[in-house]
């Protein structure tokens, strides 16, 4: 049996669509916890859209988990201790454990900011994933060359 799993989540376009959230208490408008919709073991990702001028409402701040933020369409800032950061696409934030942060879309953001937040957990990964192995003569399955 392969292990893999294929979830769509829709084009950010759609993401403010989805309610979601960790628990029923912490759910709103524009918030999907893939990693609910997936078997995740090490890492666990949410797809996140905030309307103009909406933010987070609250900090927050994680002992074990590390964050990874990648914006990718909108503006807006991100509260990070004592220090705000401004975000848009291409912007990628790593937050480490024990640094409070929030987030707002701007008011005059082009439209909603939508990100990606990856979470993780445990050992540090090695620099270079040392557990891969690549199998050669292997043809690649579209074809061609």
């Amino acid at each position: 049996m392969t292990d893999y799993e294929v979830v769509e989540i829709g084009a950010p376009s759609e993401w403010r669509e989805h309610f979601g959230g960790f628990d029923a208490g912490r759910s709103r408008q524009g918030r999907r916890i893939v990693d609910h919709d997936l078997t995740m073991q090490y890492i666990g990702m949410s797809a996140n859209a905030l309307a103009p001028g909406e933010e987070a409402g609250y900090w927050h701040v994680h002992a074990q988990i590390e964050e990874l933020y990648v914006f990718l369409e909108g503006s807006g800032e991100m509260g990070l201790d004592d220090d705000v950061v401004a975000v848009g696409p291409g912007t990628v934030v790593r937050v480490g454990q024990g640094v409070l942060r929030t987030w707002r879309a701007l008011p005059d953001s082009p439209g909603e900011l939508r990100w990606l937040c990856i979470r993780a957990g445990g050992t540090s990964l090695p620099r270079m994933p040392d557990d891969s192995a690549r199998a050669p003569g292997r043809p690649m399955p579209w074809g061609g060359s």
